[in-house]
């Protein structure tokens, strides 16, 4: 892993907690730090290409912008499919994440998790249902955890 300079370690501090909502977010993050914007941008994918950080995304709260049936629906796949079917459900335009998680038999078979997101129940029952039908006989069966609160939805911070 390379070394952070000063002005890194500082880039990270004043982005870390998320971007201005400004239509040049680059340019008020890079005032405030003494440079140009574009150096802002040519650091942070600096700091992606290395593996310094791993990524730069939104984080909706999902409850906010309307979407208040946030069920991870829960699958159990042939372990050796597993790749090519994470990958298939990741894909879709609906499933905000999708990943891989240990079984814990007896009790819970479930090996693959999918995020959908919707503004009712039924509407998230239908997708998953969608997903059911994507799978076809590679699921042996599934489940739909239903959120009741938000969660940390943070990452890693250093200090200033």
């Amino acid at each position: 892993m390379p070394e952070l300079d000063a002005l890194d370690r500082r880039l990270i501090v004043a982005t870390q907690g998320g971007l201005p909502r400004v239509p040049r977010p680059y340019d008020v993050i890079g005032a405030g730090l003494g440079i140009a914007g574009d150096e802002v941008i040519a650091r942070l994918r600096h700091m992606l290409d290395t593996g310094v950080i791993r990524r730069i995304g939104a984080v909706p709260n999902h409850y906010a912008i309307g979407y208040t049936a946030n069920g991870m629906s829960v699958w159990d796949v042939a372990d050796e499919r597993i790749d090519e079917l994470g990958a298939t459900v990741g894909a879709l335009a609906f499933v905000t994440h999708c990943y891989r998680r240990p079984r814990r038999l007896p009790d819970w078979p479930y090996n693959l998790f999918a995020m959908v997101h919707s503004q009712n129940r039924g509407e998230v029952t239908a997708r998953v249902a969608e997903i059911a039908t994507l799978l076809g006989d590679a699921c042996r069966g599934h489940d739909i955890l239903y959120s009741t609160a938000i969660l940390k939805k943070t990452g890693l911070r250093i200090a200033g």
